[in-house]
């Protein structure tokens, strides 16, 4: 049966696409059987030389004890709640200080050259200092001052001190997001009668924090973990209920527990941040190799 009109040739893949599919996936299975035997071989590489290490026995006794690991978990669970409490709290203040920091280092006009002044000391300074220090600082520093309304509580001052330092990284981040925004696009709003607040909030910065996500992302993993430096203040965190349970019972496995809570919560931090790493990628048109 006919209509008048001749039917489309069916596509039919070449035998040439079909060898170099095959490869393909040939090559595919090659690559997946070399991964997986050489993460055997360095497993049980690894488990090896551990296990009959001279020290192994000791080690297993003061590292791997399950009554001391489900004594101690509990607590050190306990205390675990109040690092997220802190990380939950320092994180916004964090994104806003870093902000506002580099929106300050972005204003070109000499009548804000004390502000920029003071957004780069900033900077420099918290940047130079090493957290835990800043928390020794600020935690023992503010009381001793004696000041009407100065926080003594050692959980807001650490977290003061979290800020503070991380304020200086994310504000760098967010510079380098700013400046990665092509001139023209702020010279276009411009000619468009946008002035410059309006540029930055509707062309600039939409485009900067979305280029700028993963590697706040890292950071903020970072911020995850350093938490436990609170510790040095004295609040009953997961480190130090780790401290606490180790010196009672002269047993360092609290401190594997303190250790595996902290993976738990840090690994799809950064499993999620390489998912937007390679978005983004993608979105670039670079793939994801």
């Amino acid at each position: 049966m006919t209509d008048g009109h001749a039917a489309a040739p069916e596509w039919v893949k070449s035998e040439r696409q079909l060898r170099r599919e095959a490869e393909l996936r040939a090559r595919g299975r090659r690559s997946i059987s070399a991964a997986t035997a050489s993460t055997l071989v360095v497993v049980v590489t690894l488990i090896v030389v551990i296990t009959t290490s001279p020290g192994w026995p000791r080690v297993q006794e003061t590292f791997l004890s399950p009554e001391a690991f489900v004594e101690a978990l509990p607590d050190v669970l306990r205390g675990f709640l109040l690092n997220i409490k802190i990380f939950l709290i320092a994180e916004p203040l964090i994104l806003v200080l870093g902000l506002v920091v580099a929106l300050v280092r972005g204003l070109r006009s000499p009548v804000f050259f004390p502000l920029r002044a003071l957004a780069v000391l900033y900077t420099d300074v918290f940047r130079g200092i090493p957290t835990i220090l800043l928390v020794y600082l600020v935690g023992f520093g503010v009381p001793a001052l004696q000041l009407q309304g100065a926080p003594g509580d050692p959980v807001t001052l650490g977290i003061i001190a979290l800020v503070l330092s991380y304020g200086a990284y994310v504000a760098e981040v967010f510079r380098a997001g700013i400046e990665s925004v092509h001139p023209s696009q702020r010279a276009a709003a411009r000619s468009l009668a946008l002035t410059h607040g309006q540029t930055m909030r509707y062309v600039v910065l939409p485009q900067a924090v979305r280029r700028v996500v993963p590697p706040l992302l890292n950071d903020f993993t970072s911020l995850q973990k350093d938490t436990a430096l609170v510790a040095v203040l004295g609040p009953l965190e997961a480190l130090r209920q780790a401290q606490i349970h180790a010196a009672m019972s002269f047993n360092y496995t609290p401190y594997l527990v303190a250790a595996l809570l902290f993976i738990a919560l840090t690994v799809p931090m950064a499993r999620f941040t390489d998912h937007l790493a390679a978005r983004a990628r993608r979105r670039e048109g670079g793939g994801d190799a």
